[in-house]
């Protein structure tokens, strides 16, 4: 009986978990760049009583790899990579890689993220331009060039398929392993003039949502007879008095 009790309570662990994913990819629907997040499960066998019971973890996050919808802007300082590869900006502890090409210039002809952090090169150097030479234009392979001068690249890294991801805020990720600056643009490049939407499909995520809710019910329901059993057999094990 305790054994029903400790599998009804894993799976609730497991929707809690996995509802949190749901709510911060549908809070991040219009948030250019972001890669939803999903939960992954595996059982854990634990020994109790004589047999093997399979509990439900609660549950690894990971970040989806999947692009998002290309967006028509025509700005000049926004780009949108194509294939498989993250831009860089400079973070708190080292690079942040990101899919949101919304840039900025500052005053100094610095190249920011919309959220103010530098843009990186190939090499790992933040990017200046020329602030009174006009807008720049961007090739496929990152070069930015304002007029017949080019004044900088815009790097493009590609992330080891076995690096573990982090969420850095607001939409970007940090990775366990060094990335590495893309130099073959064949099959990776960024186009001007585009963002990157959320890759969250809101359909799929409300059903996951009823899914989540139906499963915790059922839990839930699992756990109250479980305590009723529980309660029915220490009044027939008690003395009567």
């Amino acid at each position: 009986m305790q054994n029903a009790l400790y599998v009804a309570l894993s799976a609730q662990v497991a929707m809690e978990k996995r509802l949190n994913a749901v709510a911060n990819n549908v809070a991040n629907l219009s948030t250019s760049g972001y890669r939803a997040e999903d939960t992954k499960f595996t059982a854990l066998l634990a020994q109790a009583s004589k047999g093997a019971v399979a509990f439900t973890s609660s549950g690894d996050t990971y970040i989806s790899q999947r692009a998002g919808p290309t967006i028509k802007t025509d700005a000049p300082l926004d780009v949108a990579v194509q294939g498989d590869a993250w831009f860089a900006v400079r973070g708190a502890n080292g690079p942040v890689y990101t899919r949101d090409g919304r840039m900025k210039m500052d005053a100094l002809g610095q190249l920011r993220s919309i959220t103010g952090q530098a843009m990186l090169d190939p090499g790992g150097a933040p990017i200046l331009l020329d602030p009174q030479a006009g807008p720049p234009t961007i090739g496929r392979d990152g070069s930015v060039a304002q007029g017949v001068n080019q004044v900088g690249s815009i790097g493009l890294f590609a992330l080891d398929p076995k690096s573990t991801l982090t969420r850095a805020e607001p939409n970007g990720v940090t990775s366990s392993l060094a990335a590495v600056p893309v130099q073959d643009f064949t099959r990776v490049g960024m186009v001007q003039g585009y963002i990157e939407g959320a890759n969250v499909n809101p359909v799929m995520e409300m059903t996951k949502l009823i899914n989540i809710q139906r499963a915790f019910e059922s839990a839930a329901s699992l756990v109250s007879e479980t305590e009723t059993s529980f309660t029915g057999a220490v009044r027939s094990l008690s003395p009567q008095g």
